[in-house]
Protein backbone atom coordinates (compact mmCIF):
# COMPACT_ATOMS: atom_id res chain seq x y z
CA UNK A 1 0.00 0.00 0.00
CA UNK A 2 1.64 3.54 -0.42
CA UNK A 3 0.33 6.63 1.03
CA UNK A 4 0.85 10.01 0.46
CA UNK A 5 0.57 12.79 2.58
CA UNK A 6 0.77 16.37 1.41
CA UNK A 7 1.22 19.54 2.61
CA UNK A 8 1.93 18.83 6.00
CA UNK A 9 4.04 20.12 9.09
CA UNK A 10 6.08 17.29 9.24
CA UNK A 11 7.60 17.30 13.24
CA UNK A 12 10.55 14.80 13.44
CA UNK A 13 12.88 14.94 16.73
CA UNK A 14 15.76 12.85 15.41
CA UNK A 15 16.37 15.08 12.71
CA UNK A 16 15.33 18.53 14.28
CA UNK A 17 13.07 18.83 11.34
CA UNK A 18 10.31 20.87 11.27
CA UNK A 19 8.91 22.01 7.91
CA UNK A 20 6.02 21.68 5.32
CA UNK A 21 6.35 18.28 3.44
CA UNK A 22 5.52 15.51 1.55
CA UNK A 23 5.51 11.79 3.14
CA UNK A 24 5.74 8.81 1.13
CA UNK A 25 4.86 5.88 2.53
CA UNK A 26 5.72 2.94 0.38
CA UNK A 27 5.32 -1.12 1.46
CA UNK A 28 4.76 -0.28 5.48
CA UNK A 29 8.27 2.17 5.37
CA UNK A 30 8.65 5.67 4.67
CA UNK A 31 10.47 5.97 1.36
CA UNK A 32 10.13 9.68 1.03
CA UNK A 33 10.49 13.38 2.74
CA UNK A 34 10.50 16.39 -0.16
CA UNK A 35 8.84 19.60 -0.07
CA UNK A 36 7.11 18.47 -3.36
CA UNK A 37 6.40 14.65 -4.39
CA UNK A 38 4.41 14.09 -7.20
CA UNK A 39 3.05 11.27 -9.69
CA UNK A 40 2.81 8.58 -7.33
CA UNK A 41 0.48 6.69 -8.94
CA UNK A 42 -2.25 4.08 -6.79
CA UNK A 43 -1.42 5.81 -3.70
CA UNK A 44 -3.76 7.09 -1.01
CA UNK A 45 -3.02 10.75 -1.02
CA UNK A 46 -3.48 12.67 2.41
CA UNK A 47 -3.98 16.42 2.19
CA UNK A 48 -2.61 17.11 5.43
CA UNK A 49 -2.35 21.19 4.78
CA UNK A 50 -2.43 23.01 8.30
CA UNK A 51 -1.78 19.64 9.97
CA UNK A 52 1.15 18.18 12.35
CA UNK A 53 2.74 15.19 10.71
CA UNK A 54 3.98 13.21 12.99
CA UNK A 55 6.11 9.86 14.28
CA UNK A 56 3.22 7.65 16.10
CA UNK A 57 2.48 8.64 19.44
CA UNK A 58 4.15 6.43 22.31
CA UNK A 59 2.61 5.79 25.77
CA UNK A 60 5.13 4.02 28.40
CA UNK A 61 2.44 3.70 30.45
CA UNK A 62 -1.61 1.99 29.92
CA UNK A 63 -3.56 -0.15 31.76
CA UNK A 64 -5.74 -2.85 29.37
CA UNK A 65 -7.02 -4.87 32.19
CA UNK A 66 -6.26 -8.19 29.72
CA UNK A 67 -6.10 -11.02 30.76
CA UNK A 68 -9.10 -10.81 33.92
CA UNK A 69 -10.64 -7.38 33.87
CA UNK A 70 -12.07 -7.01 30.66
CA UNK A 71 -14.73 -5.35 31.99
CA UNK A 72 -13.02 -2.55 32.54
CA UNK A 73 -10.93 -2.93 28.86
CA UNK A 74 -9.37 -5.39 26.98
CA UNK A 75 -6.93 -5.05 24.25
CA UNK A 76 -9.38 -4.63 21.50
CA UNK A 77 -11.13 -1.64 23.14
CA UNK A 78 -7.79 -0.31 24.38
CA UNK A 79 -6.15 -0.44 21.01
CA UNK A 80 -8.85 1.29 19.34
CA UNK A 81 -8.79 4.09 22.13
CA UNK A 82 -4.81 3.89 21.81
CA UNK A 83 -5.15 4.48 18.03
CA UNK A 84 -8.27 7.15 18.49
CA UNK A 85 -5.86 9.26 20.43
CA UNK A 86 -3.00 9.06 17.99
CA UNK A 87 -0.95 6.19 19.55
CA UNK A 88 0.66 3.67 17.85
CA UNK A 89 2.79 1.54 20.83
CA UNK A 90 1.94 1.65 24.30
CA UNK A 91 3.39 0.00 27.06
CA UNK A 92 0.83 -2.31 29.11
CA UNK A 93 1.43 -2.76 32.59
CA UNK A 94 1.39 -6.08 34.28
CA UNK A 95 -1.49 -5.67 37.22
CA UNK A 96 -3.66 -8.16 35.42
CA UNK A 97 -5.08 -11.49 36.28
CA UNK A 98 -3.06 -13.44 35.95
CA UNK A 99 -0.21 -10.94 36.69
CA UNK A 100 2.38 -10.84 33.81
CA UNK A 101 4.95 -12.70 35.44
CA UNK A 102 5.01 -15.65 32.96
CA UNK A 103 5.79 -16.49 29.63
CA UNK A 104 2.19 -17.57 28.59
CA UNK A 105 0.83 -14.36 30.11
CA UNK A 106 3.40 -12.42 27.62
CA UNK A 107 2.39 -14.23 24.52
CA UNK A 108 -0.92 -14.05 25.01
CA UNK A 109 -0.62 -10.56 24.88
CA UNK A 110 1.49 -10.19 21.95
CA UNK A 111 -0.43 -12.16 19.87
CA UNK A 112 -3.35 -10.79 20.37
CA UNK A 113 -2.18 -7.23 20.03
CA UNK A 114 -0.58 -8.37 16.35
CA UNK A 115 -3.99 -9.91 15.77
CA UNK A 116 -6.30 -6.95 16.32
CA UNK A 117 -3.22 -4.66 14.51
CA UNK A 118 -4.76 -1.36 15.52
CA UNK A 119 -1.32 -0.46 17.86
CA UNK A 120 1.69 -2.15 19.27
CA UNK A 121 1.05 -3.08 22.50
CA UNK A 122 4.09 -3.87 24.27
CA UNK A 123 3.95 -6.15 27.40
CA UNK A 124 5.45 -5.03 30.42
CA UNK A 125 6.51 -7.99 32.48
CA UNK A 126 6.10 -7.41 36.77
CA UNK A 127 9.46 -7.38 38.99
CA UNK A 128 7.75 -9.87 41.39
CA UNK A 129 6.06 -13.18 40.81
CA UNK A 130 1.80 -13.00 41.31
CA UNK A 131 3.05 -8.87 41.96
CA UNK A 132 3.36 -10.27 45.89
CA UNK A 133 7.15 -8.60 46.47
CA UNK A 134 8.94 -11.59 47.45
CA UNK A 135 10.53 -13.52 44.38
CA UNK A 136 11.93 -11.78 41.58
CA UNK A 137 10.46 -13.03 37.83
CA UNK A 138 12.73 -14.90 35.20
CA UNK A 139 13.25 -11.51 33.41
CA UNK A 140 15.42 -12.67 30.64
CA UNK A 141 12.83 -15.34 29.54
CA UNK A 142 10.39 -12.99 29.81
CA UNK A 143 12.43 -10.36 27.23
CA UNK A 144 12.65 -13.57 25.04
CA UNK A 145 9.43 -13.25 25.12
CA UNK A 146 8.31 -10.03 24.81
CA UNK A 147 8.61 -7.55 27.65
CA UNK A 148 9.59 -4.03 27.02
CA UNK A 149 10.66 -3.23 30.54
CA UNK A 150 9.31 -4.57 33.91
CA UNK A 151 7.61 -2.57 36.87
CA UNK A 152 5.12 -3.41 39.79
CA UNK A 153 2.76 -0.53 38.82
CA UNK A 154 0.40 -0.04 40.93
CA UNK A 155 1.84 -0.29 43.99
CA UNK A 156 5.95 -0.55 44.87
CA UNK A 157 8.29 -3.42 45.52
CA UNK A 158 8.67 -2.65 49.46
CA UNK A 159 11.43 -4.76 49.85
CA UNK A 160 14.53 -3.01 49.15
CA UNK A 161 16.49 -6.31 48.72
CA UNK A 162 13.84 -7.88 46.21
CA UNK A 163 14.05 -4.68 44.55
CA UNK A 164 18.20 -3.87 44.13
CA UNK A 165 17.75 -7.94 42.93
CA UNK A 166 15.41 -7.40 40.31
CA UNK A 167 17.27 -3.86 39.26
CA UNK A 168 20.27 -5.67 38.90
CA UNK A 169 18.51 -8.26 36.44
CA UNK A 170 16.89 -5.75 34.75
CA UNK A 171 20.41 -4.09 34.08
CA UNK A 172 21.64 -7.10 32.60
CA UNK A 173 18.40 -8.04 30.20
CA UNK A 174 18.78 -4.27 29.09
CA UNK A 175 15.38 -3.69 29.79
CA UNK A 176 14.42 -0.66 31.46
CA UNK A 177 12.56 0.24 35.32
CA UNK A 178 9.33 1.66 35.46
CA UNK A 179 8.72 2.52 38.82
CA UNK A 180 5.80 3.41 40.88
CA UNK A 181 6.57 5.10 43.68
CA UNK A 182 4.25 4.71 46.36
CA UNK A 183 5.28 3.91 50.15
CA UNK A 184 2.51 1.81 50.92
CA UNK A 185 2.44 2.02 54.66
CA UNK A 186 2.00 6.05 54.61
CA UNK A 187 -0.09 5.80 52.64
CA UNK A 188 -2.35 4.70 55.65
CA UNK A 189 -6.07 4.83 53.74
CA UNK A 190 -5.37 8.15 52.05
CA UNK A 191 -7.50 8.60 49.12
CA UNK A 192 -6.84 12.42 47.88
CA UNK A 193 -3.89 14.84 48.31
CA UNK A 194 -3.20 15.87 51.80
CA UNK A 195 -4.23 19.40 52.38
CA UNK A 196 -6.73 22.07 52.35
CA UNK A 197 -9.22 20.59 49.80
CA UNK A 198 -8.92 17.07 51.73
CA UNK A 199 -9.54 19.00 55.46
CA UNK A 200 -12.62 20.39 53.46
CA UNK A 201 -13.68 17.10 52.25
CA UNK A 202 -13.26 15.25 55.45
CA UNK A 203 -10.83 12.76 53.25
CA UNK A 204 -7.90 11.00 54.38
CA UNK A 205 -5.19 12.91 52.58
CA UNK A 206 -1.47 11.16 50.87
CA UNK A 207 1.35 13.14 51.69
CA UNK A 208 3.89 14.03 49.42
CA UNK A 209 6.14 12.04 50.96
CA UNK A 210 4.48 8.85 50.35
CA UNK A 211 5.38 9.14 46.71
CA UNK A 212 9.04 11.32 47.45
CA UNK A 213 10.71 8.34 49.81
CA UNK A 214 10.54 5.41 47.55
CA UNK A 215 11.83 7.72 44.37
CA UNK A 216 14.89 8.81 46.30
CA UNK A 217 15.04 5.59 47.13
CA UNK A 218 15.02 4.09 43.83
CA UNK A 219 17.11 6.44 42.29
CA UNK A 220 19.92 5.49 45.00
CA UNK A 221 18.93 1.65 44.03
CA UNK A 222 19.11 2.58 40.07
CA UNK A 223 22.88 4.32 41.07
CA UNK A 224 24.15 1.50 42.89
CA UNK A 225 22.92 -1.33 40.20
CA UNK A 226 23.32 0.54 36.86
CA UNK A 227 19.84 0.32 36.23
CA UNK A 228 17.94 2.53 33.45
CA UNK A 229 15.53 3.82 35.70
CA UNK A 230 12.27 5.74 35.00
CA UNK A 231 9.45 7.26 37.12
CA UNK A 232 5.97 6.89 36.14
CA UNK A 233 3.42 9.50 36.93
CA UNK A 234 5.83 12.02 38.99
CA UNK A 235 3.46 14.29 41.21
CA UNK A 236 5.35 16.13 43.29
CA UNK A 237 7.54 19.07 43.67
CA UNK A 238 10.31 17.55 44.84
CA UNK A 239 10.56 14.78 42.19
CA UNK A 240 11.44 17.74 39.69
CA UNK A 241 14.64 18.55 41.90
CA UNK A 242 15.34 15.04 42.55
CA UNK A 243 15.49 13.97 38.68
CA UNK A 244 17.56 16.96 37.81
CA UNK A 245 19.80 16.04 40.67
CA UNK A 246 19.85 12.79 39.85
CA UNK A 247 20.78 13.00 36.01
CA UNK A 248 24.17 16.19 37.07
CA UNK A 249 25.15 12.81 38.93
CA UNK A 250 24.98 10.96 35.83
CA UNK A 251 22.70 8.28 37.36
CA UNK A 252 20.21 6.63 34.40
CA UNK A 253 17.17 8.14 35.57
CA UNK A 254 14.13 9.69 33.66
CA UNK A 255 11.07 10.35 34.58
CA UNK A 256 6.61 11.24 32.97
CA UNK A 257 4.21 13.16 33.78
CA UNK A 258 0.89 12.59 32.76
CA UNK A 259 -1.46 15.09 31.72
CA UNK A 260 -4.15 15.13 34.29
CA UNK A 261 -1.54 16.35 36.61
CA UNK A 262 -0.20 19.21 34.60
CA UNK A 263 -4.08 20.27 33.67
CA UNK A 264 -5.45 19.95 37.15
CA UNK A 265 -4.60 20.42 40.72
CA UNK A 266 -6.28 19.11 43.94
CA UNK A 267 -8.35 22.79 44.22
CA UNK A 268 -9.99 21.51 40.71
CA UNK A 269 -11.40 18.77 42.70
CA UNK A 270 -15.41 19.88 42.87
CA UNK A 271 -16.84 17.36 45.65
CA UNK A 272 -17.00 13.38 46.34
CA UNK A 273 -16.78 12.53 42.60
CA UNK A 274 -14.93 9.53 41.79
CA UNK A 275 -13.50 11.07 38.76
CA UNK A 276 -10.91 13.15 40.58
CA UNK A 277 -9.86 9.87 42.28
CA UNK A 278 -6.92 9.05 40.63
CA UNK A 279 -3.05 7.34 42.25
CA UNK A 280 -0.58 9.56 42.30
CA UNK A 281 -3.22 12.28 43.49
CA UNK A 282 -4.05 15.66 41.86
CA UNK A 283 -1.68 17.46 44.13
CA UNK A 284 -1.63 21.10 45.35
CA UNK A 285 -1.35 23.73 42.83
CA UNK A 286 2.76 23.97 43.78
CA UNK A 287 3.29 20.73 42.66
CA UNK A 288 1.65 21.43 39.96
CA UNK A 289 3.07 24.50 38.60
CA UNK A 290 6.51 22.97 39.44
CA UNK A 291 5.58 19.70 36.98
CA UNK A 292 5.15 22.22 34.34
CA UNK A 293 8.02 24.03 35.12
CA UNK A 294 9.91 20.70 34.75
CA UNK A 295 8.35 19.61 31.27
CA UNK A 296 9.26 23.26 30.09
CA UNK A 297 12.93 22.77 31.00
CA UNK A 298 13.21 18.88 29.58
CA UNK A 299 13.66 17.78 33.43
CA UNK A 300 10.38 15.62 32.79
CA UNK A 301 11.29 13.54 29.15
CA UNK A 302 7.89 12.04 28.84
CA UNK A 303 4.45 12.72 28.70
CA UNK A 304 2.09 9.36 29.64
CA UNK A 305 -1.27 8.56 30.46
CA UNK A 306 -1.34 6.26 32.91
CA UNK A 307 -4.75 5.13 30.96
CA UNK A 308 -6.54 3.36 33.90
CA UNK A 309 -9.97 2.08 32.81
CA UNK A 310 -13.00 1.27 35.08
CA UNK A 311 -16.27 0.94 34.67
CA UNK A 312 -18.86 3.29 35.42
CA UNK A 313 -20.22 1.24 38.19
CA UNK A 314 -17.14 1.27 39.97
CA UNK A 315 -16.67 4.77 40.16
CA UNK A 316 -20.07 6.13 41.19
CA UNK A 317 -18.96 5.65 44.74
CA UNK A 318 -16.78 8.58 45.38
CA UNK A 319 -13.30 8.67 47.17
CA UNK A 320 -14.58 4.99 48.07
CA UNK A 321 -13.96 4.28 43.89
CA UNK A 322 -11.24 2.27 42.58
CA UNK A 323 -7.93 5.07 42.20
CA UNK A 324 -7.46 5.51 38.37
CA UNK A 325 -8.30 7.97 35.33
CA UNK A 326 -8.38 7.78 31.53
CA UNK A 327 -6.37 9.36 29.56
CA UNK A 328 -5.43 7.77 25.67
CA UNK A 329 -8.41 9.87 23.83
CA UNK A 330 -7.59 13.37 25.66
CA UNK A 331 -4.10 12.84 25.84
CA UNK A 332 -3.06 15.28 23.08
CA UNK A 333 -5.83 18.19 23.67
CA UNK A 334 -4.84 18.32 27.54
CA UNK A 335 -1.03 18.89 26.07
CA UNK A 336 -1.59 20.50 23.16
CA UNK A 337 -4.42 22.98 25.23
CA UNK A 338 -2.24 23.12 28.59
CA UNK A 339 1.08 23.13 27.30
CA UNK A 340 1.52 24.15 23.70
CA UNK A 341 -0.82 26.42 23.36
CA UNK A 342 0.27 28.47 26.53
CA UNK A 343 3.76 28.57 24.77
CA UNK A 344 5.22 26.12 27.79
CA UNK A 345 6.70 23.96 25.21
CA UNK A 346 7.17 24.13 21.81
CA UNK A 347 5.62 21.57 19.13
CA UNK A 348 9.19 19.61 18.85
CA UNK A 349 9.27 18.90 22.69
CA UNK A 350 5.55 17.68 22.19
CA UNK A 351 6.38 15.33 20.08
CA UNK A 352 10.02 14.23 21.35
CA UNK A 353 8.03 13.73 25.02
CA UNK A 354 5.06 11.98 23.02
CA UNK A 355 7.45 9.66 20.60
CA UNK A 356 11.26 10.33 20.46
CA UNK A 357 12.13 10.15 23.81
CA UNK A 358 9.70 7.50 24.93
CA UNK A 359 10.91 5.06 21.96
CA UNK A 360 14.79 5.95 23.16
CA UNK A 361 14.09 5.13 26.73
CA UNK A 362 12.26 1.75 25.42
CA UNK A 363 15.10 1.18 23.03
CA UNK A 364 12.69 0.40 19.92
CA UNK A 365 12.83 1.42 16.66
CA UNK A 366 9.56 3.64 16.24
CA UNK A 367 9.23 7.79 17.21
CA UNK A 368 11.21 8.82 13.94
CA UNK A 369 10.03 9.47 10.11
CA UNK A 370 13.26 9.17 8.88
CA UNK A 371 13.64 7.80 5.65
CA UNK A 372 13.29 4.20 5.42
CA UNK A 373 12.08 3.83 9.84
CA UNK A 374 8.78 2.38 9.74
CA UNK A 375 5.74 4.00 8.84
CA UNK A 376 4.06 4.74 12.47
CA UNK A 377 2.60 7.95 11.69
CA UNK A 378 0.28 10.67 13.66
CA UNK A 379 -1.71 13.71 11.66
CA UNK A 380 -2.69 16.18 14.15
CA UNK A 381 -5.09 19.22 13.59
CA UNK A 382 -3.24 21.33 16.53
CA UNK A 383 -6.06 24.22 15.84
CA UNK A 384 -8.99 22.27 16.14
CA UNK A 385 -11.56 23.19 18.64
CA UNK A 386 -13.87 20.87 20.55
CA UNK A 387 -15.53 19.85 23.78
CA UNK A 388 -14.24 16.17 25.41
CA UNK A 389 -17.36 14.23 25.93
CA UNK A 390 -16.78 10.81 27.58
CA UNK A 391 -19.92 9.31 25.20
CA UNK A 392 -17.40 9.95 21.86
CA UNK A 393 -14.46 7.34 23.65
CA UNK A 394 -14.22 4.24 22.37
CA UNK A 395 -12.59 2.73 25.81
CA UNK A 396 -14.69 1.10 27.95
CA UNK A 397 -13.79 3.00 30.59
CA UNK A 398 -14.92 6.90 30.85
CA UNK A 399 -13.93 7.90 34.31
CA UNK A 400 -11.93 11.16 33.85
CA UNK A 401 -12.87 14.89 35.40
CA UNK A 402 -12.68 16.39 31.42
CA UNK A 403 -16.11 16.09 30.37
CA UNK A 404 -17.11 19.40 28.56
CA UNK A 405 -14.06 21.40 28.76
CA UNK A 406 -12.87 23.21 25.49
CA UNK A 407 -9.86 21.75 23.87
CA UNK A 408 -7.47 22.31 20.94
CA UNK A 409 -5.75 19.75 18.93
CA UNK A 410 -7.43 16.83 17.54
CA UNK A 411 -6.08 13.17 16.05
CA UNK A 412 -7.15 13.07 12.22
CA UNK A 413 -5.39 9.98 11.37
CA UNK A 414 -3.19 7.35 12.55
CA UNK A 415 -0.74 4.94 10.98
CA UNK A 416 0.79 1.86 11.71
CA UNK A 417 2.55 0.00 10.02
CA UNK A 418 1.74 1.98 6.36
CA UNK A 419 -1.92 1.07 7.35
CA UNK A 420 -4.40 3.88 8.39
CA UNK A 421 -6.10 2.24 11.81
CA UNK A 422 -7.88 5.19 12.50
CA UNK A 423 -9.32 8.41 10.49
CA UNK A 424 -11.28 11.31 12.11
Amino acid sequence: MKILIKNGRVINPSEKLDKVMDVLVEDGKITKKAEKIEGIDDALEIDASGMWVTPGLIDMHVHFRDPGFTYKEDIESGSNAAARGGFTTVCAMPNTKPVTDSVDVVKYIVEKSKEIHKTNVLPVGSVTMGMEGKEVTDIFALKEAGICAISEDGKSVMNSSVYRKAMKKACEANLPVLAHCEDINLVDGGVMNMGDKSEELGMKGISNAVEDIIASRDILLAKETGARLHLCHCSTKDSVTMIKEAREDGIDVSGEVCPHHFSMCSDDITGDDGNFKMNPPLRSREDMEALIQGLKDDVFTVISTDHAPHSTEEKKNGFKSPFGIVGLETSVALTMTKLVKKGIITPMQMVEKMSFNPANRLGIDRGTLDQGAVADITIIDPDAEYEIHASDFVSKGTNMPFEGWKVNGKVKFTILDGEVVYHD
